[in-house]
């Protein structure tokens, strides 16, 4: 990590939300979700926060790291319908050794969709990779 990642940092990032990231398409093979109003799904949202944080960092990280997700608290508060578009703004709360920690707010046309915290840790891509089951190397 560079002497640039501190506390403070924010980041905006827009995501439009089409038919194709709502519930029914999270995981098609699952009747349940599929019978599910079209509304965006709670585990696209997700990885659109992890998205933004990932946006916020990534001119601060050396050229061999990445950050992974390692934990999640958020609410999901409002249904966001295909056509809105959601914001996401983050704010770097927290650095622990290689541990970053977010503040999240996401938003809609409506207002307030999701609030909480998100947690990444800085890795090493290759030694990462490296500790991987053999097939998954390929990454």
């Amino acid at each position: 990590m560079k002497d640039t990642l501190t506390p403070g940092l924010t980041h905006r990032m827009t995501y439009p939300v089409t038919a194709e990231r709502t519930v029914p398409h999270l995981l098609p093979e699952a009747a349940e979700f599929a019978s599910m109003p079209n509304v965006l799904a709670t585990g696209y949202l997700v990885g659109v926060i992890e998205w933004a944080c990932m946006q916020a960092i990534a001119p601060h990280l050396g050229e061999n790291e990445i950050s992974l997700g390692v934990h999640v608290d958020l609410s999901h508060r409002a249904p966001t319908v295909p056509g809105s578009t959601v914001s996401v703004d983050v704010e770097l709360t927290e650095i622990d050794r290689r541990s970053l920690t977010f503040r999240v707010t996401a938003t809609d046309d409506h207002g307030v969709i999701s609030t909480g915290t998100h947690r990444r840790g800085v890795v090493d891509r290759e030694k990462f990779i490296s500790r991987l089951p053999s097939p998954t190397r390929e990454i």
